[in-house]
């Protein structure tokens, strides 16, 4: 007997989103948690506080957050359902609706993805992902050199690209090492690819 899996839409994945119990997303209409090393969750929190500290500081008006999900649709065209490691969305943007759940179908200003084993969802399903999506930028924080040669060089380096929407598709631009991230969202932000992988606290780094 062959048993058929029943494909989920972004609405119906919505409703049946397991609150309280980890982050999933909606990937080829299932439902799939979306795990994290402690090492990984550093990253996230501290580009979270990094950027939302630039963005007081300049009164940007955006909301800067790690559960911020939001509606692609991939190459054959099928919805799915992302939640960036963080995310940014204009203040306006996110309040038109409050009532609402916290996923969004319009793009946001700033997606970022922590690289973990599975790096290929971020280079390659993801990119695509929020390039047709409309998403003005993009970061991959490869803070661990996960990813192949061909992206990272040889021998691999920890590397941060970021990603500009430009007429609809990504421009890309690597930092390593003491390279300060240029940031077309935040034009001030003093980071460096060394400070964010200091905040992995994996002492080997």
């Amino acid at each position: 007997m062959v048993q058929t899996t029943v494909k989920l839409s972004f609405e119906e994945f919505l409703d049946r989103y397991p609150d309280g119990c980890g982050i999933y997303e909606l990937v080829n209409g299932e439902i799939i948690e979306v795990d994290a090393t402690r090492a990984h969750k550093n990253v996230a929190r501290y580009l979270v506080k990094s950027l939302d500290g630039e963005n007081e500081r300049l009164e940007l008006g955006y909301i800067v957050d790690k559960d911020i999900k939001v509606r692609t649709v991939n190459s054959a065209g099928q919805e799915q359902g992302r939640n960036p490691d963080v995310g940014v969305v204009s203040e306006s943007s996110w309040n038109s609706n409050v009532l609402a759940y916290g996923a969004l179908t319009e793009p946001i200003q700033l997606a970022i993805e922590v690289v973990s084993t599975n790096w290929e969802d971020d280079y390659v399903d993801k990119l695509d992902e929020y390039q047709r999506l409309g998403i003005f930028e993009y970061w991959i924080v490869d803070y661990l050199a996960i990813a192949s040669r061909s992206y990272l060089g040889n021998p691999k380096v920890p590397t941060v690209f970021v990603y500009r929407l430009v007429a609809g598709n990504y421009q890309v631009q690597g930092f390593r090492g003491i390279d300060r991230i240029i940031s077309p969202t935040f034009p001030e932000l003093d980071l460096t690819v060394d400070r964010i992988i200091q905040s992995s606290k994996i002492q080997k780094l």
